[in-house]
């Protein structure tokens, strides 16, 4: 068990960190401990592109794999946009955001920290009127020639804080998955990632 979540640790630093959950799991380090405790597979990070997969293969010992492809594709990196003039100041976007990258609160209007968010979409299904796009962060660079160590870092430094704030009894992330709470969590997570991917597919 001490093994594998040493392994799990080195396995998130490998890891983007952008927290979009295509991999099919709540945040990076669900999918680090997945890959390190039940085998699931290193090619399931289309933020960490190819690259990203030889990263993790060299860790594990596993062999290159092309990215799965239903966990989408690797591609130049996107930034949310949030039309102000269209919207009602939900907050909806607010508690989807994983690192806490948008401003505002209830019934003013949000905007986008482009610095600070990592591209991750959740936020565009969670708007109940369409008022978030995703345009290009400004490069054709892909995987980690688009992502830098330090913009990974900081991602993962602000998602640890929010779920410190929102999970303050959590002691580990992994842990703040299991139970009822936990499979609520799971659901709402695989609720969103299901229309993000439609949301995708559309494009």
């Amino acid at each position: 068990m001490a093994g594998a979540i040493a392994l799990a640790d080195t396995l998130l630093d490998a890891l983007p960190q952008t927290q979009c959950t295509r991999c099919g799991y709540a945040d990076c380090r669900g999918y680090a401990l997945a890959m390190a405790g039940e085998g699931s597979a290193i090619n399931r990070c289309p933020p960490g592109g190819a690259e990203g997969v030889v990263r993790l293969a060299r860790l594990t010992g596993r062999q290159e794999l092309a990215l799965d492809a239903s966990c989408g594709t690797e591609s130049p990196r996107l930034l949310a946009l949030v039309d102000e003039a269209a919207c009602i100041g939900c907050a909806l976007c607010l508690k989807a955001c994983p690192v806490d990258a948008i401003l505002g609160a209830a019934k003013q209007t949000h905007t986008v920290i482009d610095e600070l968010c990592t591209g991750c979409e959740l936020c565009v299904p969670a708007c109940p009127v369409d008022c978030i796009s995703l345009v290009s962060a400004g490069s054709n660079s892909t995987g980690w020639a688009a992502w830098s160590t330090a913009q990974a870092q900081t991602a993962r430094q602000r998602h640890a804080e929010r779920l410190a704030r929102i999970e303050p009894a959590a002691t580990d992330v992994h842990e703040s998955s299991v139970g009822p709470a936990g499979a609520m969590r799971r659901n709402a997570v695989a609720t969103a990632l299901a229309r993000a991917r439609v949301e995708r597919s559309t494009r």
